[in-house]
């Protein structure tokens, strides 16, 4: 007890300086991928100047004609302003809903099951998907849902005697891009949750067994208000990107049949972006900017928020 009384007054003398050269490793093994946050994830913010200027790369990023806020109030004054936003809130609004408290449902049923081994299981089952890349996974979907053999399609035309084109509806593709996705991600959520189950007390749950609690009361009392700060955490950074939706698995089930429901802000950025004949960079750029400025702006309202409700925040 001398000693260590002894090492913290010492480390008290070394002052700030004194410290970090005491420590001199753990800042080395830290410079590599600070330099790495600092090349990818900074470094490309000093191309985000050409969302207020009318790029062109013979002139660079500083030559290129000033505009300000141009691109973005004609972004907002566009016919596709609505339509992308609308589609692009509707999704993410869906998948968070219906999709958020999937993995906390399938991780309370997975801590409860007393036979480990059928437990295991139905974890590593709902896993797998989430190992297989989007291309593959996408093409699973399209034979599942095809209309002509698709299997779920001949289960319902053997019901009832008609077929469904899930793929080409418009009305469909949001209800069919949810659902698919909580397929491939309720099992890497829930190992989460999971693995925060495993942080609580049993005394609790012997205390509440002996007291003649159920396993919902345990649940309620027990184990959700120890995974609280888990959930509110993933749900603020699940909020924090609630206008943007992947571009890979949408511009893979995207067709001309579902466009209108479809066409997401990730993917109009891609069109005007890249594919169309004449690429317009800035005004891309500029959708990009607006939308990353949303999602920054909804983070750190449902930061404070969280964090009178219950406490926890990500800051």
């Amino acid at each position: 007890m001398v000693s260590v009384v002894k090492n913290v007054r010492g480390r008290k003398r070394l002052g700030f300086f004194g410290r970090r050269k005491a420590n001199w490793q753990l800042y080395l093994m830290m410079l590599l991928p600070f330099v790495h946050l600092l090349i990818f994830n900074y470094g490309p913010m000093y191309g985000a100047q050409i969302a207020f200027r009318n790029f062109n790369p013979l002139l660079g990023f500083w030559d290129s004609p000033w505009v300000g806020l141009a691109h973005f109030r004609r972004f907002m004054d566009s016919h596709m302003f609505r339509r992308v936003l609308t589609n692009t809130l509707r999704i993410s609004v869906y998948g968070l809903v219906a999709g958020f408290p999937m993995p906390i449902i399938l991780a309370f049923s997975l801590n409860y099951i007393k036979n480990k081994k059928y437990a295991k299981f139905i974890q590593t089952t709902t896993f797998l998907p989430s190992l297989i890349s989007v291309v593959v996974f996408v093409g699973i979907i399209n034979q599942f849902l095809n209309t002509r053999d698709g299997v779920l399609n001949n289960l319902i035309y053997y019901m009832l005697g008609t077929r469904i084109n899930f793929l080409g509806s418009a009305s469909n593709f949001t209800h069919m891009f949810v659902w698919t996705g909580i397929w491939a991600s309720i099992g890497s959520g829930a190992i989460i949750y999971i693995a925060a189950l495993a942080g609580v007390d049993p005394s609790l749950h012997e205390a509440a067994i002996i007291d003649g609690a159920t396993k919902l009361q345990r649940i309620r009392h027990i184990d959700f208000p120890s995974i609280l700060p888990t959930v509110t955490i993933l749900f603020i950074l699940s909020t924090g990107g609630i206008i943007s939706v992947g571009f890979e698995r949408v511009f893979l089930l995207q067709n001309n049949l579902n466009l209108s429901a479809s066409e997401v802000i990730a993917t109009y950025v891609y069109q005007i972006g890249l594919v169309a004949p004449i690429p317009q960079w800035s005004f891309a750029a500029a959708i990009g900017f607006f939308q990353s400025v949303v999602n920054f702006i909804m983070l750190v309202i449902v930061n404070q928020i969280a964090k009178k409700l219950n406490g926890s925040g990500l800051w």
